[in-house]
């Protein structure tokens, strides 16, 4: 009924384009207008002016020749104040910003090592949005943003990657464990080294008391009985250890039978015996 009386409704964030006969009059934006369709006035169409979103996929070669697909978000929008060039100049809007997109892509990608693409896609995607503001200003658009959203190998070279990276982690791990292993060795060869020193020293400062207290039974026994010598003392001490060892070995119940030569006139030889030995086990 409204076009019947000649009057038509433009939408929020829209623009019409009016002909007079066929030619351009002028823009009209939102809000009611009244057409006088019967004098050759008319609609010839309508022209968004919110941001829109086009996803461009580039398939390009990186400088160490591995084919990769770029995936491009470019967010764009007409211009008011432009709408007639934004409405007439082009014929397909989203066809000429991916051909700019893939030109300079292109360009850009093939300059660059796979690892380099990666890092720079902010580099790439300031690249084509420059590109992009130069080109389609003249049509009457504004390029808002560009994104570099995704860059994807092929699928042989991304396992190949993953593979890489793999090995590498898997490589300073080896590393690590074995650093770990050597520093155990070398602590537990030091441990070891420092318990025999001081088992051994043990060892030293018992003997040592032991001969000290002999020493002083010896002197104290030749003081209080006269006529005795300190080698008589001493043959004395050495034949009551040896009973007492004997006795010892008899009373455990997990001892071996022992046998030694013995007999009333072999006590003399059984002090000599155990003397020498006491005597050497000091020099050692």
């Amino acid at each position: 009924m409204g076009q019947a009386l000649g009057l038509i409704q433009v939408d929020q964030s829209t623009v019409a384009i009016k002909e007079s006969f066929g030619k351009y009059d002028e823009v009209l934006g939102p809000g009611c207008h009244f057409l006088p369709w019967c004098i050759g006035k008319q609609i010839a169409g309508y022209l968004s002016l919110r941001v829109q979103q086009l996803d461009v996929r580039c398939e390009t070669k990186t400088k160490d020749n591995v084919f990769v697909n770029v995936v491009a978000s470019v967010q764009y929008r007409a211009l008011a104040d432009k709408a007639s060039d934004a409405f007439y100049r082009l014929t397909n809007t989203r066809e000429q910003i991916q051909s700019y997109v893939f030109d300079v892509i292109r360009a850009s990608v093939p300059k660059m090592n796979l690892d380099d693409a990666f890092e720079q896609k902010n580099e790439i995607a300031k690249a084509v949005e420059d590109e992009l503001e130069k080109a389609m200003s003249m049509y009457g658009y504004e390029i808002v943003q560009t994104l570099i959203v995704d860059i994807e190998p092929d699928e042989h070279v991304k396992r190949a990657m993953n593979e890489i990276n793999a090995a590498a982690r898997l490589r300073v791990a080896a590393n690590e464990k074995a650093e770990a292993e050597k520093i155990l060795q070398i602590k537990r060869a030091e441990g070891d080294a420092e318990s025999k020193y001081l088992a051994g020293l043990g060892i030293a400062r018992q003997r040592q008391a032991i001969v000290d207290g002999l020493r002083d039974s010896v002197l104290a026994f030749s003081e209080n009985v006269p006529g005795t010598s300190a080698k008589d003392v001493m043959d004395m001490v050495l034949v009551t250890q040896y009973f007492d060892t004997m006795k010892e070995i008899g009373a455990s119940s997990k001892s071996s039978s022992v046998f030694i030569p013995h007999g009333p006139g072999a006590v003399k030889d059984i002090a000599a015996q155990i003397r020498d030995g006491q005597l050497q086990a000091k020099f050692v």
